[in-house]
């Protein structure tokens, strides 16, 4: 099951908000003081707990919404660079100020780059958050030929670094794979490219305004945009930063060479 996180924080805040609002403009007035035994003034509990709940509440609100927002990566899609069990910062604010909810941009700041880590809401159900690799920005021709993507034109160039090795989520299943660096128009990045799988080629995509075309660094193992289409620029949460945590669930022990790990260039 899907929790809607932020619709939940938002609506907590709203309403202890409510609840201590009306008890200062209609009740505390006309309520007699009372006061406990360490000589704090005695409350009604629901309003002592919107009383106390309430700065909390609204300062993770503001902080989570404009600020910045936790991620744990789920699978290996964006393998090497980013592995299953990372918790990632996400800047909620480089992509412009969104409210909370209803995802409108208030106040336009910046735009993805080709080459940012991006975490959207995935288009097909927006319940879920995805995290891929912008690709391919609003207007851009792209094709993908015998796994090497072209953008207006240009290869990405690919440059093999070494042969490894990729397993499955349950760390059961094995499979080889190149490890290469590609470079996408200065973004230098690892990728991983299965040999024993065959290229999905496409040729001469058009990425519609507004939208982007996101793809994962684990080119023969990623769900993204290849197959179900561009991202919406109202599905964007955030730019992922930092690497400030990274739990091994199969070893169950802190990846402490992961922390800091840097995802922007």
């Amino acid at each position: 099951m899907n929790f809607d996180f932020p619709f939940i924080l938002v609506c907590l805040t709203a309403v202890s908000g409510l609840i201590w609002l009306v008890d200062i403009l209609f009740f505390a007035r006309k309520r007699p003081a009372q006061y406990a035994t360490d000589g704090k003034l005695k409350l009604p509990l629901l309003v002592d707990y919107a009383r106390s709940f309430f700065p909390v509440l609204l300062f993770v609100l503001v902080i989570r919404s404009f600020l910045f927002q936790p991620f744990r990566v789920p699978t290996g899609s964006l393998e090497p660079t980013v592995i299953p069990g990372d918790f990632l910062v996400v800047n909620m604010f480089d992509y412009g100020l969104r409210l909370p909810v209803w995802h409108t941009k208030i106040m336009n700041i910046g735009e993805p780059k080709r080459g940012d880590i991006m975490l959207f809401r995935w288009p097909v159900d927006q319940r879920m958050d995805f995290i891929k690799r912008v690709v391919g920005l609003p207007g851009d021709h792209i094709s993908y030929i015998d796994k090497v993507f072209y953008i207006n034109g240009v290869a990405a160039k690919q440059t093999l670094i070494e042969a490894a090795t990729d397993t499955d989520e349950t760390g059961t299943i094995s499979w080889p794979v190149k490890v290469l660096e590609e470079d996408l128009n200065g973004v230098k990045h690892k990728i991983f490219i299965r040999p024993d799988r065959p290229a999905e080629d496409f040729k001469d995509m058009v990425v519609p305004l507004g939208h982007y075309l996101m793809v994962g660094d684990n080119r023969d193992s990623s769900n993204d945009s290849r197959y179900w289409g561009f991202v919406p620029e109202n599905n964007i949460i955030g730019k992922a930063l930092y690497v400030w945590l990274s739990w091994d669930s199969e070893h169950h022990k802190v990846r402490w060479n992961r922390f800091g790990t840097k995802l922007f260039h």
